[in-house]
Order: C-alpha cells, then structure tokens, then sequence
C-alpha cells in the first residue's frame, strides 16, 4: 500500500493486510505516546501525518501543515518519517549513533527510517526522537530556515 483514500488512520490500518495490522498499530501508538502536545494525527499524502495545525503555522512554504512525523506501510516495508531528523542535525547524529552501537540494520533516508518487521524498530530510539521538538520549537526552526524568524 504506497497511497491510501483512507479518511482515518483506523480506516488506513483496516486496508491493510491482515499481516500488516499489527506492526501499524505498534508504530501508532508508539507515536502517538510520545508525540509532544499540539501536535495533530490526521491522514495525508496517503499516510498517517502527525503536523502542526495550520491554525498554529499558517504560513508554510506550500499552505500545507508542517508534517513533524509520519507512517506510512509501503510495499516492501514500513516507512517511519521522523522529521526531526532531518530538521535537526544533533538529534540525527545520536539517532543514527545509539542504533548503529545496537548492531541492527539502520535503513534510512533523509528522514525516513524503513523497517522490514516491528522486531527491528528500536523502540526507545524512535520514541526519543518523537519527543524531542516540542511544537513551538519546531514551528521555530521552520520558521528560521525560510527567513521569517
């Protein structure tokens, strides 16, 4: 499933493979436990979004919300985008740092981590990025890199 019509993450989870349900449901709530206040779930780009409500950040680059986090299960694995990541450097480098000292795999891209099973999420590892940029401090950063800081 690389895009879905789904209009809630329950209905996203639902399409799904029965196969597929449970590691989906894991990711969620593992997000949605440590996701910092303000923050909003809804279903965009085909994928479960965590962003900052327009109402909060009008003024993005494309008048979309500001996505911080997403979850999307694609074809071959499922992709956890932890824009945090790719927003700020020294959150990456100890990411990237704690999960390399474990000796699992680290598939990621820019901001997207891509698992094959629930087994080799590092569990501690993603909840501690979700929690790391309060709202305010993300609305900030984006703020900064598009010169209106």
């Amino acid at each position: 499933m690389v895009s879905s019509k789904a209009k809630t993450p329950k209905e996203y989870i639902d399409q799904l493979p029965k196969e597929r349900q449970g590691v989906m449901r894991k990711l969620r709530a593992l997000v949605r436990k440590n996701l910092p206040k303000g923050y909003v779930e809804v279903m965009r780009w085909g994928m479960l979004c965590y962003e900052v409500p327009l109402k909060k950040y009008p003024d993005t680059y494309n008048g979309e919300p500001l996505m911080y986090a997403a979850l999307a299960a694609q074809k071959n694995h499922y992709g956890v985008y932890l824009c945090g990541l790719y927003s700020f450097e020294k959150i990456e480098k100890k990411f990237v740092r704690e999960w390399k000292k474990r000796g699992v795999r680290l598939d990621m891209g820019k901001s997207c981590v891509r698992l094959k099973s629930w087994e080799e999420c590092q569990e501690d590892l993603v909840a501690e990025v979700i929690a790391a940029v309060p709202l305010e401090e993300f609305v900030a950063h984006a703020q900064a890199a598009h010169g209106q800081g």
